[in-house]
């Protein structure tokens, strides 16, 4: 359900009016190329959060009307795109053509073995690999664990999940997805023989554990809903339905977790909502124990756990709204006996943070910016890792090993190209182990990278991050490609991505709006913008765009604005708002029915999220939502051009709602624009699953763009 406001529209009472005969008026193609909707909806039983919807039916997926609008819908797209589809080839290309599509990850070291994952040209997924390091003869020869191309063939979706080695390295335990549904199906692979075991188990969580026998494997299963609800214990060799139920996650809000200690010594069962975290620990060498309670739940208190000799290093938001380090003792970790790490400053929010045997490596924020701190836990000091970029994106990258002195990021901006870099924690010497290759000549000279600030209605200064080639004259002329999401705490970073460039060589500045929502200034900026303050990050994303045209970045006629998922949400919400200060808008997936499904607690995710959007079942929430949720918000005015993204699959936003949204702006008078609905049948929320195909989506979004700017014959 992600990755508003006005007045509440008039109830559609009437029957459904046709589709096709409103579409022939707005459109010059023929009548036979447009989607025809039944001219009434079918009979449904619905509840009372429907309101009299005529668009209802469209959540039957197994009324064949339903599939027959929804590839009518495509067929109308393919229909109005086909004039550009030589334009979207032409980016498919560009963007192709920047990929070094053979190469080879950095390597990171598990015991003997050096653990990498390499793509070949013209192959769409990776291929996982390991060396064994042979004393005295150095390195050995490949060892392919795992094909994920082998794996795919014959799918038309597939998705690796899980993917975890055992212990003594003996054995894989991968999971798949098909369909895009995000139910995976988990196996065993013995690397040995290179053979599978007979052990399969279905409808699991993308979440493992091994214990340190390597013989007993901790998984987790779904609900109805897709929710990780139930931990199971698997020994090898037992049949999956003679499988342990270990915990039961009976409260609807919260999702399960696995994970497992860098020290190998702890596997730790995460109970989380949006508020409230309950962690249990088992210790690794003792797999038929008892998972035991770090420190109950206290609603409002959230905590993530690692662990190094005889403490537990915890992140926490206990009287600390932007999260704080505390330890407990590994004998006793209940609440009582946390103790501060650090002192809390609530200017630099905890984001996470990964223990080492010696050492403590924290993702901090500051400034509205991601940072990483390194405490010496024998020295008591701490320091910094400098980076220097105005606006960039910096985590942790692959580190397995507990004993070491090295820490591996992954740095970029958005003009550097994502890199990796080893830290020296003794030293602070800073390596980049590979920065990956960008084709076709870039070079990061030739572009530009800037951080400013809009300003909020109630005076909130909102970061924006803008990326375009040098040479660009601030004369209110460029075209501007503007992205936003700002929900669930998740930061924006501003990160490279090599497909931006087919935008930027076309004169366009790139922006992405840090609106309140994120995380980007640590749970302080999440809670301004989610339940009652929803409503600050459709402002504060207005803003941004308003003052992009103020200080002439770009032309008031040429604005396209970009969001998946609950981005999508934002997308229709500001549509709704300020349909005039928009151009196109682009739309993924987007979560746009929000009252009817926040409405609906048998819908997957529905009562997990009451605690980032409201339960419509208290007034007061029901008449916020209502007030800003796109569907309920479409009125009969102009609007702008909108490209929309489905997913037949989708089970974190139901294909019905982008379908609905626009069948309901089709009903509508004042169309002088382009409205396109292109719905995945094969794929869910994460659309296409091959890296090409992914890309070539992508083209068709661009295309659109630039179609409706206008700029489709426009040589870069």
């Amino acid at each position: 359900m992600g990755s508003v406001y006005g007045t509440e529209s008039p109830m559609y009472r009437e029957s459904l009016v046709s589709i096709a005969f409103l579409m022939v008026l707005q459109s010059n193609l023929p009548a036979q190329t447009l989607p025809q909707a039944p001219q009434h909806p079918h009979k449904i039983t619905q509840n009372s959060t429907t309101r009299n919807d005529p668009f209802f039916w469209l959540r039957d997926r197994k009324n064949p009307d339903t599939l027959k609008y929804l590839n009518a819908e495509n067929q109308y797209t393919e229909a109005v795109m086909k004039p550009v589809a030589a334009l979207q080839q032409k980016l498919y290309q560009e963007m192709r053509g920047r990929i070094q599509e053979a190469d080879t990850s950095v390597p990171y070291q598990i015991d003997q073995y050096d653990y990498y994952d390499r793509t070949e040209t013209g192959k769409q997924y990776g291929i996982y690999c390991r060396k064994a390091r042979t004393p005295g003869s150095g390195e050995g020869p490949e060892e392919v664990i795992l094909d994920g191309n082998q794996l795919a063939e014959g799918w038309k979706y597939f998705h690796l999940g899980a993917l975890g080695v055992s212990r003594n390295h003996h054995l894989l335990a991968y999971s798949t997805d098909t369909s895009g549904s995000e139910k995976f199906l988990l196996r065993i692979k013995d690397l040995t023989s290179d053979k599978l075991l007979p052990d399969t188990i279905k409808n699991t969580a993308a979440s493992i554990a091994w214990a340190n026998d390597s013989r007993t494997l901790f998984y987790l299963q779904l609900d109805d809903a897709n929710r990780p609800y139930r931990l199971f214990r698997h020994v090898l060799g037992q049949d999956p339905k003679k499988d342990t139920l270990l915990f039961e996650e009976k409260d609807q809000r919260f999702e399960l977790s696995l994970e497992k200690s860098r020290s190998r010594g702890f596997i730790f069962l995460v109970s989380e909502s949006e508020t409230t975290t309950e962690v249990r620990y088992l210790d690794a060498d003792d797999p038929a124990g008892d998972f035991r309670v770090l420190s109950p739940r206290t609603q409002g208190v959230l905590y993530q756990v690692d662990h190094s000799g005889d403490r537990f290093f915890i992140v926490t938001n206990d009287q600390a709204e932007n999260f704080k380090i505390v330890t407990a003792p590994v004998s006793n970790p209940d609440h009582q006996n946390w103790t501060d790490f650090a002192p809390y400053d609530p200017k630099e929010p905890v984001d996470a943070l990964e223990a080492f045997a010696h050492y403590l490596a924290v993702l901090v924020r500051r400034n509205g910016l991601p940072a990483i701190k390194v405490y010496d836990l024998d020295s008591g000091t701490s320091r910094y890792v400098d980076l220097q970029e105005p606006t960039y994106d910096v985590d942790f990258g692959d580190n397995p090993s507990f004993d070491t002195t090295q820490l591996r990021l992954e740095f970029s901006s958005l003009i550097t190209p994502r890199s990796v870099i080893d830290v020296d924690l003794e030293t602070g010497a800073e390596t980049v182990k590979k920065r990956t290759p960008v084709l076709g000549g870039f070079s990061t000279e030739d572009y530009t990278e800037e951080r400013v600030f809009a300003t909020a209605g109630d005076g909130t200064k909102i970061p924006i991050s803008l990326f375009y080639r040098k040479g660009l004259v601030k004369d209110g002329s460029a075209p501007i490609a503007l992205e936003g999401y700002g929900a669930y705490g998740i930061t924006e970073d501003a990160d490279f991505d090599a497909n931006h460039l087919c935008l930027a060589d076309r004169g366009f500045v790139v922006a992405l709006a840090h609106i309140r929502g994120g995380g980007e200034y640590g749970q302080t900026w999440y809670h301004a913008g989610r339940l009652l303050n929803k409503k600050n990050t459709f402002t504060d994303f207005i803003a941004c765009a308003e003052y992009l045209l103020q200080e002439k970045y770009g032309s008031p006629k040429k604005l396209a604005i970009a969001g998946a998922s609950a981005g999508g949400l934002l997308m229709g919400t500001v549509m709704n708002l300020r349909p005039d200060l928009f151009t196109t808008v682009i739309a993924g997936v987007p979560f746009v029915d929000v009252l009817n499904t926040m409405s609906d607690p048998s819908l997957p995710l529905t009562v997990t999220e009451y605690e980032e959007w409201g339960n419509p079942s208290d007034p007061t929430y029901f008449g916020y939502i209502r007030s800003y949720s796109p569907y309920d918000n479409v009125v009969d005015k102009p609007y702008p051009n909108l490209f929309v993204t489905a997913g037949l699959n989708d089970s974190r936003v139901s294909y019905w709602e982008p379908a609905k949204w626009v069948a309901k702006q089709r009903a509508l008078t004042h169309q002088d624009r382009l409205v396109l609905l292109k719905t995945n049948l094969g794929a869910g929320h994460m659309g296409q699953s091959g890296r090409f195909d992914r890309l070539n989506e992508l083209a068709a979004e661009y295309a659109f763009i630039l179609k409706t700017f206008g700029m489709a014959e426009q040589k870069p």
